[in-house]
């Protein structure tokens, strides 16, 4: 069924930038600095909604500040080596407001096209509020939604008789509510780990479920220096497969057999996991202590759920009052941008970093590098340079 006509359509003077959070952020104040207009559109009504509506309420950064800073303004010099959810919100708050970058909000972009005939992209919008659909069109189109725009939440036989609350990772603010009952958290990554140890502390009782992948686990910090900033200084020197094996020897060193807990590491590196599969290294901030101590139970995956609990893949049954999902987010650009092949059906570019930020007929994309907010900014320079160039040659032969 074909879409209706916009009710309005917009004359973008420079690039149309989809998505408000720190990729969105970054090239449009790139662009500002070179005296680039830009409009903003993201369906929330904020800026970075997943870090400002979805995200629980002790996380941190999980690498040092310095390695998160968006391009031409640093963190203020009292913000500690992690910042905070709500310190860093503020930081893109004041950042959009310092580069003079006003996002439109409750814009959900619905489709976007490049029109061969006039030369043009044509983004249509639905506003969440009205319901009035708009179109702009522009020239350039800069895809920001970045990786983690959509929840992933497998399927399990038997859920709907589970009877109890079921949610995802992105509904959690913290342990309060879960004070005193038995809490199945379906995932191991940063975001499983994290949220077991805050249950732990609301005196909740969580099992971590370890389904068949396979996860590296690493100290934050060695002798004092954080463990990226290790990986950073010994990849100026040798190659990642000789960093991949120092690191998974250190974190042996520093956190011992995690086979014994129940937690295998996967074959591959955990810097060329990263690099090539999106698949980011746990950072230890305290959860193996607490399940070494018996207060985090790690489970083998679930066959199915029943009534009050679940079934393990080894046969066990256990019990549980609710159920969290710590399954991770994925890309959604492949719903709503057209006619196009730069992205895979996964969402992510087809040339892989450092490459992929351009694509053909002025589209670009900024923040899926695998490589979190270094890569947004790396980026965001990259993208706003060449949008400024072709702007100069433009407005040059006016």
């Amino acid at each position: 069924m074909a879409a209706t006509a916009a009710s309005r359509v917009v004359w973008v003077n420079g690039p149309i930038v989809v998505g408000a959070g720190p990729a969105g952020l970054s090239v449009a104040a790139c662009l500002r600095a070179k005296g680039v207009p830009s409009v903003i559109l993201d369906r929330a009504d904020c800026v970075a909604s997943l870090w400002q509506r979805r995200t629980y309420d002790r996380l941190r950064l999980h690498l040092p500040r310095h390695f998160c800073e968006l391009p031409g303004m640093p963190f203020p010099d009292h913000y500690p080596e992690y910042p905070t959810k709500r310190q860093f919100v503020d930081y893109l708050e004041a950042y959009a407001a310092q580069a003079g970058v006003e996002p439109r909000f409750n814009q959900a972009v619905t489709s976007a096209r490049y029109d061969a005939a006039a030369g043009l992209w044509r983004v249509r919008a639905d506003d969440a509020v009205s319901g009035e659909a708009t179109e702009y069109i522009g020239r350039w189109l800069v895809v920001a939604t970045g990786e983690n725009a959509e929840c992933i939440v497998p399927e399990f036989e038997g859920a709907k008789e589970f009877g109890g609350p079921v949610s995802h990772v992105q509904e959690y603010k913290s342990g309060e509510a879960y004070r005193g009952k038995r809490v199945l958290v379906v995932g191991c990554g940063n975001s499983g780990m994290e949220v077991c140890l805050d249950l732990c502390d609301h005196n909740a009782l969580p099992a971590m479920v370890v389904r068949d992948s396979k996860v590296h686990v690493l100290p934050r910090e060695m002798f004092g220096v954080a463990t990226f900033s290790v990986a950073v200084f010994l990849l100026r020197f040798l190659p990642l497969r000789l960093v991949d094996m120092i690191l998974v020897f250190l974190a042996r060193l520093f956190l011992g057999n995690l086979e014994k807990l129940g937690i295998r590491r996967p074959a591959g590196g955990p810097l060329e996991l990263k690099n090539s599969r999106g698949r980011t290294p746990v950072l230890d901030i305290g959860a193996l202590a607490r399940i070494r101590s018996g207060d985090i139970e790690v489970v083998p995956g679930i066959r199915r759920f029943f009534r009050g609990g679940a079934e393990l893949a080894d046969g066990r049954r256990v019990a549980a009052d609710a159920v969290i999902f710590a399954t991770g987010y994925h890309s959604n650009v492949p719903q709503w941008l057209k006619g196009s092949d730069f992205f895979t059906e996964d969402g992510y570019p087809r040339v892989p970093f450092p490459h992929g930020w351009k694509g053909e007929s002025g589209l670009y994309s900024v923040g899926f590098t695998r490589r979190g907010l270094s890569g947004v900014s790396s980026d965001a320079v990259k993208v706003a340079h060449d949008i400024a160039t072709a702007w100069e040659q433009q407005t040059s032969t006016l």
